[in-house]
């Protein structure tokens, strides 16, 4: 018997990945975004566990991955529940079929359906904006245990996804993270 050679899309909490599904997702950012200055991390990876993994399969091979884990984000102060978009990565080769949206739309999707407000951080911003998603023009910030630090390097690299309850934003406002290890926004 064949494999079905269409994409097959799944939709995975990370407590149900198999290991052979985290060891595949790992394979695929990771070799989407390799060492370097723009390279993944471990803490990268970290980052996108304990949520919701977007799995795309083609001819029983992993070949896309998403997830969205929950964080709050906080705009001009307000705080928010908000479905943070991670580890977003199409095997090399294979990118431009359009296999990134085919993971990203239902993720996105997802936020819209389940958060207040949807964030992601990237330098890949036409790939976002047709689905709904916006760069954020005000300062960004991560919040510490010292108060709110400043982190202008993410300044312009911030899109964010308006939901139904969180539409009206300032886009100007200031925006601030929770701390964690690793890259924070």
């Amino acid at each position: 018997m064949t494999e079905d050679p269409s994409p097959h899309l799944r939709r995975v909490p990370t407590r149900e990945l198999s290991a052979a599904d985290i060891e595949a997702a790992r394979r695929v950012v990771w070799d989407a975004f390799p060492a370097g200055d723009e390279g993944f991390t471990e803490d990268d990876w970290e980052h996108g566990l304990g949520g919701v993994h977007f799995l795309l399969d083609v001819e029983g091979r992993l070949v896309a991955h998403a997830s969205v884990v929950e964080r709050e984000i906080h705009v001009d102060g307000r705080p928010f529940r908000t479905g943070y978009m991670e580890a977003v990565g199409v095997l090399p080769g294979l990118q431009g079929r359009g296999y990134g949206s085919r993971v990203v739309e239902p993720a996105t999707a997802c936020i819209r359906e389940g958060f207040e407000l949807g964030v992601l951080g990237t330098g890949r911003h036409s790939f976002y904006e047709r689905l709904g998603w916006r760069t954020w023009r005000g300062p960004s910030f991560v919040r510490t245990r010292a108060g709110n630090e400043r982190t202008p390097d993410e300044d312009g690299y911030i899109l964010v996804l308006e939901t139904p309850t969180s539409r009206g934003l300032d886009w100007t406002a200031p925006i601030s993270c929770d701390w964690r290890d690793g890259d924070v926004w």
